[in-house]
């Protein structure tokens, strides 16, 4: 069974090394940045329970590696930037286990380390393509310093490689894109808090967020948000410190000590900031005409407003890589069948995420009350929606 993953990001690296467990896969594994580069993944991440129970479940000894480099993720506080507190949740509340605090670049390293050597780095790739003699089966061509390499006949083809995901371009056309009208910018920092960041916590004003929370070994991870016309680029002076100190000052109290921390640090490291804007693209897991499987940000790009983003990598790799390899040994070798069941296994599970993180976002857009948005999270109806979103994570049946 010939496998190529396109992507050694996080769902990535989990196909890689679960599948090349399974006697009688041949996996390669095409990643462009080198083996050590972690240049684009300098922020830090939080990882939803679902994510570490799926994990857990499927390759409990990688999950107790990613448990060993991050901080435990146990609480989930909301306040105003003048320091009222709105909403206060410890997770054992709502999951089974807590989550992950960890940096982007650590969680890459675990992965990419226990992907071994099935991972190709500094691969370019050239040629994406449906197989000339069967079309159900796929063609990829890449460069390797300076030599061309190329797989035909490839079985079962993944798109692991982002939200901007060159295979399903290739393969099923562009997604359709939605902006949401919010800005987001993201900054890691060295901790000089004295202790006033630590767990996951989020602060308003108005419709204005700061969140933040402390990562292995001494960092401290920061993301603002703010409203924007929905399909606008931000707005150069708002990437200012001066107009980011105007957005996060409350105007009629002085910040929390912990609001100022923050603030501060923005301002002193605006060059260092990375900004975005917040969207989602229509979900899709499988080509239509041939075997390729999309998972993570490749899948179902959307909204990080619940951290779910990497989280559902993991859970997306965690499922598929199960199904693939206990329907292989069963002897069911049908990709067809395969692919099918994980498009059933997984594409509602992922349109309740994407409407929640969309939903979650009401606080955020323009003309927003967050302290009424906010309370309504203290409510029966969104713990609710949190424990099917932390506890659900599917699983393959037998």
């Amino acid at each position: 069974m010939r496998v190529v993953i396109v992507g050694a990001g996080v769902a990535g690296c989990v196909m890689a090394r679960q599948l090349s467990r399974v006697e009688g896969f041949e996996v390669t594994c095409l990643e462009r940045v080198a083996r050590d580069d972690h240049s684009e993944a300098g922020t830090g991440l939080n990882v939803g329970p679902n994510a570490v129970k799926a994990l857990r479940t499927v390759a409990p000894d990688l999950a107790d590696e990613i448990t060993g480099n991050s901080y435990v993720w146990r609480n989930w506080r909301i306040s105003l930037t003048d320091g009222t507190v709105l909403f206060d949740l410890p997770l054992s509340d709502v999951a089974e286990v807590p989550g992950w605090r960890i940096r982007w670049s650590e969680l890459y390293r675990v992965l990419r380390e226990a992907a071994g050597g099935s991972v190709n780095y500094g691969c370019e790739i050239a040629e994406i393509g449906r197989d000339a003699t069967n079309p159900r089966k796929t063609s990829i061509a890449w460069t390797h310093r300076g030599n061309m390499h190329r797989l035909d006949g490839i079985d079962l083809l993944i798109a692991a490689d982002g939200r901007y995901s060159r295979v399903r371009r290739a393969i099923s056309g562009e997604p359709r894109t939605r902006h949401t009208g919010v800005a987001i910018f993201r900054l890691l920092v060295p901790d000089t808090s004295v202790g006033l960041i630590d767990d996951y916590e989020q602060w308003f004003n108005g419709p204005n967020r700061l969140l933040s929370f402390r990562v292995p070994p001494d960092h401290i991870y920061i993301a603002g948000t703010f409203p924007i016309a929905s399909e606008t680029e931000i707005a150069t002076h708002m990437k200012t410190a001066d107009a980011l100190r105007l957005a996060y000052t409350p105007p009629r109290s002085p910040p929390s000590a912990q609001a100022r921390w923050m603030i501060d640090s923005i301002c002193d490291n605006i060059t260092e900031t990375h900004w975005a804007r917040m969207q989602e693209h229509e979900l899709l897991y499988r080509a239509a005409d041939c075997h390729v499987l999309y998972l993570g940000d490749a899948a179902h790009g959307m909204v990080p407003t619940l951290g779910q983003g990497a989280t559902q990598a993991l859970e997306d790799a965690a499922n598929a890589a199960a199904l693939i390899a206990r329907r292989y040994r069963q002897g069911r070798r049908e990709v067809e069948g395969w692919l099918c069941e994980i498009e059933a296994l997984r594409q509602n599970r992922m349109r309740f995420v994407m409407e929640f993180s969309l939903d979650a976002t009401d606080t955020m857009l323009e003309g927003a009350d967050p302290v009424k948005g906010t309370m309504h999270k203290n409510e029966p109806a969104f713990r609710n929606r949190l424990k099917a979103l932390y506890q659900d994570v599917g699983l393959p049946s037998q």
